[in-house]
């Protein structure tokens, strides 16, 4: 896409994360893929409708912007690249922002702690395309991270359903930045006290392999900071074997109490 380019989509209504507003893990990897640039941050400024006609355009810097014809809706911007990929580290509780991976949890403790969230979810969103009780691996990511005993981390076990693949068989990649979305949410609610209606405010990733669906994947979150109505996560996808597949940084902001 050059800088001239401009085109026009509409995500369906089903992409929701809250209702009436697109699946932000979506959008960013929608985004993501637009770019000219292949390392991107995505932020959003305001929320992106479902079921409404909106404009992608390219930017001079490689990026991308979403706009609804009048209003600048996220964008995404080229950010350096790491000198490597990132590598898991021995799990620390609050890694530094850029720094290793904490060890992914294994498949069993996945599978414990998405059964425990399950059993006693928080109030909130049930229907969102992310993480929402009521979707089936067939219309959702089913990211229902629990918090894992022992580590300071959210972790849920999940199988892409095959119906979200592609016709290769591969989850597509604006689906797999959906999987590095709510996780975030998931540890601010679980780990550090946050009530429900946190959005995304930025999101960052890297797609270190593609994923298959079908395929036994674990996601798990852990914070890297907190400052009052802010907070950042750190995000990854990982085989049940151990393999990192995607990392991601997100930055989660609380609306303001209405009134």
């Amino acid at each position: 896409m050059t800088d001239t380019e401009t085109s026009t989509i509409t995500i369906p209504e089903h992409l929701h994360g809250y209702t009436g507003v697109a699946f932000g893990g979506y959008v960013a990897g929608v985004l993501a893929a637009r770019a000219a640039a292949k390392d991107v941050r995505v932020d959003f400024r305001r929320p992106v409708p479902t079921g409404q006609p909106v404009r992608i355009a390219a930017t001079p810097d490689g990026g991308c912007a979403l706009t609804d014809g009048e209003h600048l809706l996220a964008a995404a911007v080229p950010v350096p690249a790491p000198d490597a990929a990132p590598t898991p580290t021995a799990s620390v509780p609050h890694p530094p922002a850029g720094g290793g991976v904490p060890e992914p949890p294994s498949w069993a403790e996945a599978v414990a702690a998405a059964e425990a969230y399950r059993a006693a979810p928080p109030d909130g969103q049930s229907d969102c395309f992310g993480c929402g009780l009521d979707r089936t691996p067939a219309t959702g990511l089913r990211q229902h991270c629990g918090a894992v005993p022992g580590r300071e981390l959210v972790a849920t076990a999940w199988i892409p359903g095959h119906e979200l693949g592609s016709v290769d068989g591969l989850l597509p990649s604006e689906l797999l930045w959906g999987a590095l979305d709510c996780p975030g949410n998931a540890v601010g609610r679980l780990l550090d006290g946050r009530p429900a209606g946190a959005v995304t405010a930025a999101l960052s990733a890297r797609l270190l392999r593609p994923v298959r669906t079908g395929e036994r994947l674990i996601s798990y979150s852990w914070m890297l900071s907190s400052a009052e109505r802010k907070y950042g996560a750190g995000t990854a996808v990982a085989t049940a074997e151990g393999e990192l597949c995607a990392t991601a940084e997100a930055l989660w902001v609380v609306p303001r109490p209405a009134g």
